[in-house]
């Protein structure tokens, strides 16, 4: 596509070109020459330009036909500098610019065409140096390429979160080709898919003696077509170690395949044959960090020799580099863990004091569009942020709430589900926050202004635009109109979250601040060839110290006695009911602050066996 859109803009040029320089140029001089040679070269008119020239039009032709096979170029595009007159003499100062296809760089550089009276007739004086100054008899273009390979995603020690597997190259060796090139290509496209004219202009832009990459296959693929590349003469097949092969958390990291002619033509990026193609994950969103750095250069060869004579531009690239992430092993492996034995479930851990993303696993969840960007009931999970609202509006912690099975506040009714755990007719509102008291819970509703607890949702980073570089969810609160409404939003009923989100509540309260997560600390952005700077994260929101005082001690006495006190250390967090047999557990232990979302499962037994499992567990 980007090769078609370069081509139309050539048209385009060449449209103005032809239109300025015929009207400002008249005979008898050497104006209608250049112009010819070069609208005729720019248009592939090849008789065209051979007619302006003194040399034999076969050759000429041939030459110019060439230069764009060799050059595996889209279009040539010219501009006249100069011309100047000296007697029966003339020379001819043009700028080239030529679009090296396959999203190489556009290379410019300046010509000369030398002039000279035929038969009072101005004519180019036909030379392979008209091509370029540097280019002599006996010799040809070629370009040159040396693309790097894939370079790893890491975890926060900076090891690889993938393992090495197998891709499988399938390429030639130009010189060995001879006369068998065109068969060769047809064959290789028929089975690929690659279009044939794409091959053999790859295969006659490279220098003869140096391996030329066609066709990338992974092992399932180039073990169905081994025996037909094996029967075309001329291919070889390189097989190659790629970081493609991901380690937990899986579909955090992303899978990646070898480059289809479909991936090739879609990405429009640096992408070349043998390339890899991240299809998911990390591996997608910064694929154009991983791969497709690729040196380019521009050079002449000795026919006769094959050697390279000259280098008439080079490109070094953008170097790929590694995709550094805030995962940590011993935190995932804890994760997974703690998830192998339930059925729907999903846990994410963050670094307290940072907001940085430790682990995602999930089972029978996905990593990304669930615990990521998921959308799911708070439920009594998010009395966290309904209890800053209320400790705010001073709702003290000690007074005395009903636990009713049943209640109706401004017209909404709330039940106290059969499976909770239950609490005395008259406890406190710790006692009823610790248990998750729906009933009693709701009925503190008209304590509370609908803008505190927009406000507290806002704090504490619910519907804030942070953004990671896989998709997310920041969590939903709707306009709150009435008694309803509020007490629905202290029992998480009409309030949607991500198990990412309710970890940075939990965070929050641990460490004093909401913060924006982090997944991927460098590079910066995922787009390499971005001319805008990176999205900006909301900056962080202290909680009010009094508040979180309060509150720290209410999630301990959430945790004291639950199965997410299966360990030695102190455990912080509230487990909640959020409705179709979904139970959330949301807090902390140490630095580390988690969100775990069960189905038909205790996410409190989840999260006892995280925190005992993680590897400088108390």
């Amino acid at each position: 596509m980007r090769r078609a859109r370069r081509n139309l803009a050539a048209t385009v040029t060449l449209a103005l070109a032809c239109s300025t320089l015929t009207g400002c140029f008249e005979e008898p001089s050497p104006h209608d020459a250049v112009r010819d040679f070069l609208v005729g070269w720019q248009s592939e008119d090849y008789d065209l330009a051979a007619g302006r020239t003194d040399g034999d039009r076969a050759i000429v032709r041939q030459a110019l036909s060439d230069a764009k096979l060799e050059l595996d170029a889209a279009s040539f595009r010219f501009k006249i500098q100069r011309i100047t007159i000296n007697g029966e003499d003339s020379q001819a100062d043009f700028r080239a610019e030529v679009d090296l296809g396959e999203n190489n760089p556009l290379w410019g550089y300046d010509g000369v065409l030398p002039l000279h009276l035929v038969d009072g007739r101005w004519k180019v004086r036909w030379s392979p140096s008209v091509l370029h100054p540097q280019l002599k008899e006996g010799q040809r273009f070629a370009v040159d390429t040396d693309p790097q390979p894939r370079r790893p995603v890491v975890d926060r020690a900076g090891d690889p979160l993938q393992s090495d597997t197998y891709l499988y190259v399938a390429g030639v060796y130009p010189a060995q080709l001879g006369d068998q090139a065109e068969d060769v290509v047809a064959r290789l496209s028929d089975i690929t898919g690659y279009a044939q004219d794409r091959l053999l202009s790859r295969i006659r832009s490279s220098p003869p003696e140096k391996f030329v990459q066609l066709v990338t296959f992974g092992r399932a693929r180039y073990q169905s077509m081994q025996s037909k590349l094996e029967a075309i003469p001329g291919i070889r097949v390189e097989r190659q170690e790629q970081p493609v092969d991901p380690d937990p958390p899986k579909q955090i990291i992303g899978t990646v395949s070898a480059l289809t002619p479909e991936t090739e033509q879609k990405l429009g990026g640096p992408q070349r044959a043998g390339d890899s193609v991240g299809r998911s994950g990390l591996q997608a969103a910064y694929q154009d960090y991983l791969t497709g750095s690729t040196q380019t250069k521009v050079i002449t060869l000795d026919l006769k020799t094959g050697k390279q004579v000259a280098q008439l531009e080079e490109w070094r690239g953008r170097q790929n580099a590694a995709v550094k992430t805030t995962i940590d092993r011993g935190v995932q492996q804890a994760a997974e863990r703690a998830v192998a034995d339930t059925v729907t479930s999903s846990l994410v851990a963050v670094q307290r004091d940072t907001g940085e993303v430790l682990a995602v696993a999930t089972k029978g969840m996905n990593q990304e569009t669930d615990a990521l960007s998921g959308r799911f009931p708070a439920g009594t999970a998010f009395s966290i942020v309904a209890a800053d609202a209320l400790l705010k509006a001073e709702v003290s912690p000690k007074q005395r709430l009903s636990c009713p099975p049943e209640r109706t506040v401004g017209g909404a009714r709330f039940v106290h589900p059969e499976q909770a755990t239950a609490v005395t007719p008259s406890g406190t509102f710790q006692e009823n926050f610790a248990k998750g008291c729906v009933t009693a819970l709701a009925s503190l509703a008209r304590r509370v202004t609908a803008d505190e607890l927009a406000n507290s949702a806002k704090a504490f980073g619910v519907g804030q635009p942070w953004r990671l570089p896989l998709k997310s969810f920041s969590g939903s609160l709707p306009q709150l109109s009435s008694d309803a409404d509020k007490a629905k939003a202290i029992a998480g009923q009409n309030v949607e979250v991500s198990p990412l989100g309710m970890a940075l509540v939990a965070a929050a309260v641990g460490s004093g601040t909401w913060r924006p997560p982090v997944l991927v600390t460098d590079p910066k952005a995922p787009d390499p060839a971005a001319e805008v700077e990176p999205i900006v994260q909301p900056d962080p929101v202290p909680v009010d110290a009094a508040v979180r005082k309060t509150l720290t001690t209410m999630m301990r006495a959430g945790a004291v006695g639950t199965p997410a006190q299966a360990g030695r250390g102190r455990v912080y967090g509230v487990t909640a009911t959020a409705g179709d047999q979904m139970t959330w557990f949301v807090g902390w232990q140490g630095d580390v602050a988690i969100a775990v979302l069960a189905k038909n499962h205790n996410a409190g037994a989840v999260a006892g066996s995280f925190f005992a499992g993680l590897p400088n567990s108390p």
